[in-house]
């Protein structure tokens, strides 16, 4: 085998050069042993439900530590295989995310309609288990996989193992999960001990990811450059553009990643809920004041269930008013306190037992309005600033306003990169795009935009937005009417819901240039969707099958199945939250 050598002037830190050089090194002996084994290993099939890419990432660490096992693992996405697929396995693992109101991935819903369906085939001869992953604070908490590993069970599927329900935490129950599940399909490898930190950083074949330095554990810290108002002083919004230095990195992004900014909650929030606690801040609880622990540490907006618990406990008035409403719908933490100072709590004068009532402060993450590789060293976002009034008090968003009230003097931003390898401008420059982000659901378009402009695309680009007033709610105006003008953008379809008195959505401007839509899809166009996945999301998408259904002139099924297969050639893709 050929020696490789890294050039002297390649793109690489000595850090990345020894790491590259390591791997080129293991390749030949790595490749030999593997052919060796592939006739005998235990072949286990790994699929994932992703929406933004964790899942996968998931996977794909057990992917590598099957291979340390001597195992065969086969990975694919859940739009990869059909029900008839499952009848064939004999050892499935299954990863999936939950989204929405307790939904399945994207990626995942047409096999999973196939597979809830009465006329699914039995898998008594599948042996399986599910990680699932999700956010307690949720409802539905890992509804996705909680629904897979009931339906493969009542199809006669085995569990390997119990199923695993991960927390934003997600890691370290992912990895005791991963190394449970491959030591028992390979009894013979016990003493093959991996960490998933380690694995990662070794690529498969045909997969060489150089590993970065910054990372959800390691947060790079960017500088704010840009912090610009884009809608006007009148609007009952208020949405900002903000452009963030990532010089000297060493990062990288594509059009579709998301930005993950690590924020610190507002001061004046923290000194309530110390109030409210009885507590001064200066109680020093593992060696951090219980101050700056709020601050920088906890979830302090969003009350933890295991904090709502316990305040319901000892609270039984509130019982009755939480069977009749959405009780928690609008407060926050602070609320939760103000309202139960009457009732004795272990926390006023034990502030540990609080903070162990309170969820780890995380990141958010942002979808990104620029392009990499027109902006190699600069990130745009478009955000809403989260600013409202509720039970006699102010309320704000932690991470819009943490951006929004960000000032010189301020330290800098904590952040760090998703890859979402499915949202994606097309390899392909010369097919149609056709692009629904309504309100702050334009930011990847932009990079989209962007992305098509600097590749000097000819494929064919139409927008549709829209917002409350286009007065006071047009963002990026001036932007998208000199790509109008440019010949970049060939259709702007806009929908201002408050400027008439009949409302009107982006879905009923689908509906109404439906023709022309649906022969865009049949010219191999892309139909992109991001935004709100409560409402919008879900009209965009019954907007889309009308359209199929009427313009295609076809039949209820058959309209399922178009827009079916526009999924499974990730043609049909959202981005939505």
């Amino acid at each position: 085998m050929k020696t490789h050598q890294l050039p002297n002037d390649a793109p690489y830190s000595d850090n990345q050069r020894a790491w590259l050089g390591g791997f080129f090194a293991g390749l030949h002996s790595q490749l030999v042993q593997n052919s060796s084994n592939a006739q005998t290993a235990r072949t286990i099939h790994i699929l994932y439900g992703s929406q933004t890419g964790t899942a996968e990432s998931v996977a794909r660490d057990a992917v590598k530590v099957a291979k340390a096992h001597g195992l065969n693992p086969v990975i694919k996405s859940m739009d990869e295989v059909d029900a008839d697929a499952l009848t064939k396995m004999e050892t499935l693992l299954i990863v999936t995310s939950t989204y929405g109101e307790g939904e399945m991935p994207d990626n995942s819903q047409v096999l999973w309609s196939a597979v809830k369906a009465d006329s699914m085939a039995k898998l008594e001869n599948l042996q399986f288990t599910v990680l699932a992953l999700g956010d307690t604070s949720y409802d539905l908490f890992c509804q996705a996989g909680i629904d897979w590993d009931n339906r493969l069970a009542e199809l006669g599927a085995a569990r390997l193992q119990t199923r695993i329900d991960c927390d934003v935490e997600y890691e370290e129950p992912a990895e005791k999960w991963i190394n449970n599940v491959i030591s028992e399909l390979n009894p013979n490898s016990n003493d093959v001990t991996v960490n998933l930190t380690s694995v990662s950083l070794t690529p498969s074949v045909g997969d060489i990811t150089v590993p970065s330095q910054y990372d959800r554990k390691n947060p790079f810290p960017a500088k704010l450059l840009v912090n610009r108002l884009l809608t006007t002083e009148n609007s009952s919004k208020e949405t900002r553009h903000y452009e963030i230095s990532i010089a000297g990195s060493g990062l990288s992004y594509e059009a579709g990643d998301a930005l993950c900014i690590v924020p610190t909650n507002c001061p004046d929030l923290v000194a309530d809920i110390l109030n409210a606690i009885e507590c001064d801040g200066d109680e020093v609880i593992d060696g951090i004041s219980l101050r700056e622990a709020l601050r920088t540490q906890f979830e302090i907006k969003t009350p933890s269930k295991e904090l709502f618990n316990a305040i319901k406990e000892r609270n039984q008035e509130i019982l009755t008013e939480i069977l009749e409403s959405d009780y928690l719908w609008g407060r926050d933490t602070l609320d939760l306190l103000l309202e139960n100072q009457n009732v004795a709590m272990d926390f006023y004068t034990r502030p540990k037992e609080f903070l162990a009532l309170l969820k780890p402060l995380q990141h958010r993450a942002y979808s990104i309005s620029s392009s990499g590789k027109a902006n190699p060293e600069t990130v745009h976002l478009t955000v809403a600033s989260v600013r409202y009034n509720a039970f006699n008090r102010q309320h704000k968003g932690v991470c819009s306003t943490f951006l929004s009230d960000l000032t010189d003097e301020n330290p800098p931003i904590r952040c760090f990169f998703t890859p979402n390898k499915v949202f994606r401008v097309p390899d392909n420059n010369d097919l149609p795009m056709i692009m629904v982000g309504p309100g702050t659901g334009i930011a990847p378009f932009r990079a989209f935009l962007q992305e098509r402009q600097f590749r000097g695309a000819k494929g064919k680009n139409w927008l549709f937005f829209g917002d409350r007033n286009a007065e006071t709610d047009f963002i990026y105006r001036d932007e998208l009417e000199q790509m109008g003008k440019s010949g970049l953008l060939n259709r702007l379809d806009l929908a201002f819901s408050r400027d008439q008195e009949e409302k009107i959505y982006v879905q009923d401007k689908m509906r109404e240039h439906g023709a022309e839509l649906f022969a865009w899809l049949e010219r191999g166009g892309y139909f992109f969707v991001c935004g709100d996945a409560y409402r919008m999301a879900k009209d965009v998408d019954k907007a889309l099958h009308d359209v199929v259904k009427t313009h295609g002139e076809k039949s209820e099924q058959q309209a399922i199945d178009y827009v079916n297969q526009l999924k499974k050639d990730k043609r049909y893709v959202r981005d939505v939250y």
